[in-house]
């Protein structure tokens, strides 16, 4: 398995004000992606001209106010996800994983709570 991307990410109820803050900081929206999976989850990746990236997600749905996880993105999503499995990992869905036409992904929380976002892009 290969690491593709590693950044930070924020999951919110309200990611309009965290955007702003990065716009502040320096960021730029690199592109939006809406209506992921059954949370319906807007995605916003943003980039900086370091090349650094933070990836702000908007879910409505969410238990509480904000999450700050780990994007990884991976060459092998099964790989990735039976490795995490392995180590404790528990799926924020159940055993599903959430499918749209470009990615494959879970929302992995580890053992002593922190939380990765597993993601595999799907390349035609």
């Amino acid at each position: 398995m290969k690491i593709t991307t590693f950044n930070p990410q924020i999951i919110t109820k309200n990611a309009e004000p965290v955007v702003q803050l990065f716009e502040e900081l320096g960021f730029e929206r690199r592109h939006n992606q809406e209506g992921i999976g059954e949370l319906d989850v807007t995605g916003i990746r943003m980039k900086n001209a370091d090349g650094f990236y933070i990836d702000i997600s908007q879910a409505d749905a969410l238990p509480v106010d904000t999450l700050t996880a780990i994007r990884m993105n991976v060459d092998d999503f099964d790989e990735a996800y039976q490795m995490l499995i392995s180590r404790g990992f528990k799926n924020y869905y159940g055993d599903q994983a959430v499918n749209t036409k470009t990615s494959k992904s879970a929302v992995m929380i580890s053992p002593s709570g922190f939380v990765i976002n597993l993601i595999h892009h799907i390349k035609k």
